[in-house]
């Protein structure tokens, strides 16, 4: 079953973030984070328990190719809530504290 993706407020926020920061590095590569994260997205959803648990029973992470970001998230009935886009230099501690 293909689930939808949900994203929590803060996770929505740190990804709008990151394109934006990205983008004023160099013009375009805010798109190229995006697609990259679709492309994690994409895959999440076609095999959502392909990636590793990285907390509790039901956290997961997955990495993205080419930049140092993780797409962290759970699996519901019928949705993948994503709690983080996180970059891989930041403390984990700060998304495991969400509800």
């Amino acid at each position: 079953m293909k689930r939808r993706i949900e994203f929590r407020p803060e996770a929505r926020d740190e990804l709008d973030a990151a394109i934006d920061w990205y983008q004023r590095q160099s013009p375009g590569l805010g798109s190229e984070l995006l697609r990259a994260i679709d492309a994690t997205l994409s895959s999440i959803r076609r095999h959502p328990e392909a990636f590793p648990v990285v907390q509790g029973p039901n956290i997961r992470q997955a990495l993205t190719r080419r930049f140092p970001y993780s797409v962290i998230y759970s699996i519901e009935d019928r949705a993948i809530i994503v709690f983080a886009v996180f970059h891989a230099k930041r403390d984990p501690q700060i998304w495991r504290k969400r509800d």
